[in-house]
């Protein structure tokens, strides 16, 4: 029988670089000594970045990394099918993991005394669906001990190329994302300034790395993509006009669009009638804006176009804040394929914000509706599932208490 660990050092460096996913890189670092010396493992903190050419009021940015997992028992009963939950973990801070909800940028708080303080993943099925970055304001000149506090104000998505080793001991890096002002912005690992690319024939939407290249979206649907070296612009895609918020997301190697309809109305539908329509009008505190349909759309690079999908499949899209990644319905007992997740808007109780909501879209049907409605899908995201969780009753107590929150 083959001896795996006396592999020669240049074939586990060629598979070690055939391996995206930092889950695949920790199991394959856990094979043996030999296999964990042959590579280094991903980065979890990043050198402060520049606020000149995006931002005058803070003194940088700290770069966060946040990795979504879904987590199931390793051998699940079959006459007893569990539903395997989905989890945002951050873990810049050496000694803080923050555990948070996949698709908003909460974290999940409060846990239950009994909660596992810690998770050894070698007794779960972990699977990595996505990565998110996100920008953190830094208002003070920050130290070691305080990085890991800031504050994330600075909501546009962030989309993230890495590369070799640069002088940091890290992976060298550039990073895509949207400005203030809707044009995109690009910063290079190692420079001192931002650059904003001056193409603005309607403001930016969304962008994402896929297959090797940085895409950005417009607000009409315009794609193209943007090459870091040159700060030049390939069209790949004409405008999908219809829609009011467009976000990119990969699903099983192809790019899809996903294009969001809004309408803005009373936050209770049955204080509007027509009569009073101009009052509301008036007075944007009584509004609210709520998603009322979604198409998706796949992308044809050599047509030059994008053309709608009606039926995803088995396949499941999640539209986060700062992500957007994608899962099969298989692996998730219960739920059914062709739907989309996406966040909402904070809801509101006597004027004092509760939560940002969960919503779910059908294609086939095109209903949609709160997660939190869902006895199925809601929990995907929150309470704890049982399985996990050492104390049920007092898991069902804190959900008592917790009904009237949509997290």
């Amino acid at each position: 029988m083959a001896d795996w660990s006396q592999l020669p050092r240049e074939l586990l460096d060629l598979i070690s670089h055939h391996l995206n996913s930092e889950t695949d890189l920790l199991r394959f670092r856990s094979v043996c000594t030999s296999w964990r010396s042959s590579t280094h493992p991903f980065p979890s903190r990043f050198p402060i970045l520049p606020n000149a050419g995006i931002s005058d009021t803070t003194w940088g940015f700290y770069l966060s990394k946040r990795t979504i997992f879904r987590l199931a028992l390793p051998d699940p009963d079959p006459q007893k099918p569990h539903l395997p939950w989905l989890i945002k973990v951050e873990r810049d801070n050496p000694l803080k993991t923050h555990l948070m909800n996949p698709l908003t940028g909460s974290e999940f708080i409060p846990l239950l005394p009994s909660f596992p303080k810690s998770l050894d993943l070698l007794n779960f099925r972990v699977t990595e669906l996505g990565n998110e970055y996100a920008l953190q304001y830094i208002s003070y000149r920050p130290n070691a001990n305080s990085i890991g506090d800031s504050v994330t104000l600075y909501m546009e998505k962030v989309a993230f190329c890495g590369f070799g080793v640069d002088g940091f001991g890290v992976d060298g890096f550039v990073l895509l994302t949207i400005h203030v002002s809707g044009k995109l912005a690009v910063l290079k690992n190692g420079e001192r300034k931002w650059s904003i690319i001056n193409d603005l024939p309607a403001p930016y939407d969304d962008v994402l790395f896929f297959d090797g290249e940085f895409y950005a979206v417009d607000s009409t649907g315009r794609t193209v993509i943007v090459d870091p070296k040159t700060m030049s612009l390939e069209v790949v895609s004409g405008s999908v006009f219809g829609g009011d918020k467009k976000f990119l997301v990969e699903s099983v190697g192809e790019l899809l669009m996903v294009d969001k309809y809004l309408s803005v109305g009373p936050e209770n539908d049955t204080d509007y009638d027509e009569e009073n329509y101009e009052f509301y009008e008036d007075f944007d505190c009584f509004m609210s804006e709520r998603t009322v349909r979604l198409e998706v759309y796949k992308l044809d690079k050599e047509g030059g176009k994008w053309v709608e999908v009606k039926d995803l499949g088995d396949r499941m899209l999640f539209l986060g804040d700062n992500c957007g990644f994608s899962a099969s319905s298989l692996e998730f007992p219960g739920c059914k394929g062709n739907c989309v997740f996406f966040t909402g808007q904070n809801r509101e109780d006597d004027g004092l914000i509760k939560s940002k909501g969960v919503g779910v879209f059908d294609l086939e049907s095109g209903s949609i509706g709160a997660v939190c409605n869902d006895s199925g899908y809601s929990q995907l995201f929150w309470p704890p599932p049982r399985w996990l969780h050492q104390d049920p009753l007092a898991l069902e107590n804190l959900q008592d208490g917790l009904d009237h929150l949509n997290i």
